[in-house]
C-alpha cells in the first residue's frame, strides 16, 4: 500500500522590506511561497505574522522559526522547505515616506559647495595654476599667466570624467552596470542589516531565556 506523499511548501524569504506602521505584515509581504495547491498558497500568502505597533522599533526581525509554527497552525499536514536566508528585516516607516524637497536642496547645496572647495583646495596644494601655465607654454611656446581657454576645457573635462566614472547624468545611466556610489551604498546597507540581524537575534534569544527561567521559577 503506497503512502500519500507529504505536501510541500517552499518558502524563500526576502532580505528586507519596508512597511507602514500599523499595517499587518503578511507572509506574502516578506516571502515567495510555492505549493502544489493554489488554495493553500493563497491562505499562506494572507497569513498575518505581526502588526507593528507604537511600542515596536523601526526595525523588526522575522525569523523562519517564527513562521513555521504559524504555517502548521493552519496547515498541519505540510512540510516546510526553506530556500535561501532564514530571516527578513522589516523596516517600519511612519506616515508619508516621500523625501522632503527642502532637505534634498540643502543636502545638494552642501555636497556641491563641499566638493567644489575640496577640488579648489587640492589644486591650490599642488599649485595647479602654475602647472597649467607651464603646459600652455610648452604647447604654444608663449607664456600666458591666465590660460582661460585651457582652464575652461580642463573644468569641462573634470565634470565629464565624473559623470563617466559614476555612470550617471541626472536620471540618465550610460549602461546597466551599478555606479560606484550604488555599490558602496549596497555594501553599507548589507553591513547594517547584518549588524541588526545579529543584535536582534541576541535580544530574542535573551528574551526566550528569561521567559524559560520565569516558567521554571513558577
Amino acid at each position: 500500500m503506497s503512502q500519500t506523499p507529504t505536501p510541500m511548501v517552499y518558502i524563500r524569504l526576502r532580505s528586507r522590506i519596508r512597511i507602514q506602521r500599523g499595517r499587518a505584515v503578511k507572509l506574502g509581504d516578506i516571502a515567495h511561497v510555492l505549493t502544489s495547491s493554489e488554495d493553500q498558497e493563497g491562505r499562506l500568502l494572507e497569513l498575518e505574522l505581526l502588526r507593528p505597533g507604537p511600542e515596536d522599533g523601526n526595525l523588526i526581525l522575522i525569523d523562519i522559526l517564527q513562521i513555521i509554527p504559524r504555517i502548521r497552525n493552519i496547515l498541519p499536514e505540510v512540510s516546510v522547505e526553506l530556500m535561501g536566508s532564514g530571516h527578513t528585516l522589516v523596516e517600519v516607516i511612519a506616515g508619508n515616506s516621500q523625501p522632503s524637497k527642502s532637505l534634498f536642496i540643502l543636502v545638494w547645496l552642501l555636497l556641491f559647495f563641499g566638493s567644489a572647495l575640496t577640488i579648489m583646495n587640492f589644486h591650490a596644494d599642488v599649485n595647479m595654476q602654475e602647472v597649467q601655465i607651464r603646459i600652455v607654454e610648452m604647447l604654444t611656446g608663449h607664456r600666458d599667466e591666465h590660460p582661460y581657454l585651457f582652464q575652461v576645457a580642463y573644468s569641462i573635462g573634470i565634470g565629464f570624467g565624473m559623470a563617466v566614472f559614476f555612470n550617471h547624468l541626472f536620471k540618465k545611466k550610460w549602461n546597466e552596470e551599478p555606479t560606484p556610489l550604488e555599490v558602496e551604498m549596497f555594501l553599507y546597507q548589507q553591513n547594517v542589516d547584518k549588524y541588526v540581524v545579529i543584535e536582534e537575534s541576541e535580544r530574542m534569544h535573551e528574551q526566550e531565556r528569561r521567559e524559560m527561567n520565569a516558567d521554571e521559577r513558577s
